[in-house]
């Protein structure tokens, strides 16, 4: 599976000073070839979804409408009413919104099939339309990957690539006097070490409701050198690697996880790890600001951002991304177009990864020396992104059926939290499964 990005810290650092000196300049003033008033009166509807990436969006939105003369009404709901509802108006034919914020993890595939985004190739060779900077090489590889159909096409733009990695209490550990793990073995056994339920003080916490606890399992999967999809388009979801990731899942969310961990989304999981009682928390490198958040947070210093440990057969960092796309639909697809690029634009890039909110695709943003030196999340921060990206993996397979996929799958790991067993549950979902996929290949 090809890295995402593969940045080095040199490439952080050796940003040449032309570069440097254009960093921060930002999208308004290095396009003045674009006519950016151009559908100044306009009304764009955008769909995003809730999330540390949609904040900064929402946050500099009078930023875009002021160089444009566009006004915006931007929506930003919770992940599952967000694709529940662009499913449901992208299907009836007439959408509500010229923009949709999509994840290429979940939706690409099903985007494809129904032909909801516009071809917006011509778009980026329009020099009165787009910026000289944004071109498909300052794209890591898998975005364009993402971004493109089979056909390759361009139908969106890529916005931000998310790994798994894990944050820890470096004070829980250090109590313990407990290394940050180095394997999965150590992983588990940390986690035990940290629970002590007698102080309310847990070792680990993942997401466990279900459908959103899928990724944690096959993200885990990876390390046993597996994937939920063979090369060959055949599930490898009753495998003796499937089933011991899953029993890995369920030793750390049975033995070591709060209570009430079976209904924990990111959120819940995030807000129990602010509290400072829990010692491991496996999720995306996007969910860090609030961390360093005196506001927020009561481990503000004390937290340490880890690449994920080596699993028996493989070290693999979870790897997701989402992108922007103007819909095929839309009336307004130029000034839809002008509101992706801007999002994805060297300043918006720049504020993305500097708040800690996301890592972008754009490879002269995580490149660039200016940008780096404004980074207010810690350096080790920085580092589990860079050491991430050298052993990026797709967590979930690239199918239609992912919704589904992630429900049935998520049901049997809400049990395996409940004491069932994980063979049997895999099995049965498995069995549920394959007639699902088959029909969306057919």
């Amino acid at each position: 599976m090809p890295s995402f990005f593969n940045p080095t810290r040199r490439g952080f650092l050796a940003g040449t000073a032309a570069l440097g000196a254009s960093s921060m300049l930002g999208m308004r003033q290095a396009s003045a070839a674009v006519d950016w008033k151009r559908f100044t009166g306009t009304t764009l509807e955008v769909n995003l979804v809730k999330s540390p990436r949609s904040e900064i969006l929402l946050k500099y939105l009078p930023e875009f409408e002021a160089l444009t003369g566009i006004k915006v009404n931007a929506e930003a709901t919770p992940e599952q009413q967000q694709r529940q509802k662009t499913t449901i108006e992208l299907s009836s034919g007439k959408p509500s919104f010229d923009v949709v914020h999509m994840s290429y993890h979940v939706q690409k595939r099903q985007f494809e099939k129904g032909g909801w985004l516009a071809d917006i190739s011509s778009f980026l060779k329009d020099t009165s339309l787009t910026d000289p900077s944004l071109t498909e090489g300052d794209f890591a590889e898998a975005g364009l990957a993402f971004a493109k159909d089979a056909n390759g096409v361009l139908r969106s733009l890529p916005f931000s690539v998310d790994y798994w990695i894990i944050y820890w209490n470096k004070a829980l550990f250090e109590k313990k006097g407990l290394a940050y793990p180095t394997s999965f073995e150590e992983l588990a056994s940390a986690a035990e070490a940290l629970t002590d339920a007698s102080t309310n003080t847990y070792g680990f916490v993942a997401r466990g409701l279900k459908n959103a606890n899928t990724p944690v399992w096959t993200t885990l999967l990876l390390g046993y050198g597996s994937s939920p999809l063979g090369p060959d388009g055949k599930l490898r979801t009753t495998s003796q690697e499937a089933v011991d990731a899953a029993k890995l899942y369920q030793r750390l969310m049975t033995k070591t996880a709060p209570p009430g961990v079976s209904g924990f989304n990111w959120a819940e999981a995030q807000s129990a790890f602010l509290q400072g009682k829990i010692g491991m928390w496996l999720d995306g490198v996007g969910f860090a600001p609030p961390i360093e958040n005196p506001e927020k947070s009561r481990v503000v210093g004390q937290v340490g951002y880890g690449i994920i440990p080596k699993g028996p057969k493989a070290q693999a960092a979870g790897t997701f991304g989402d992108g922007l796309g103007v819909v095929a639909a839309s009336q307004r697809k130029e000034a839809a177009y002008l509101f992706c690029q801007w999002a994805i634009s060297h300043e918006m890039g720049a504020r993305l990864l500097q708040a800690g909110a996301g890592v972008p695709f754009r490879q002269s943003i995580l490149e660039d020396a200016k940008v780096r030196e404004g980074v207010k999340m810690p350096a080790a921060w920085l580092d589990a992104v860079v050491g991430s990206g050298k052993i990026s993996q797709l967590a979930l397979p690239v199918i239609i059926p992912v919704t589904e996929f992630r429900d049935i799958y998520g049901v049997g790991l809400t049990n395996m939290i409940g004491g069932a067993d994980p063979a049997t549950e895999l099995k049965s979902a498995t069995a549920q499964f394959e007639p699902v996929l088959a029909k969306s290949e057919g």
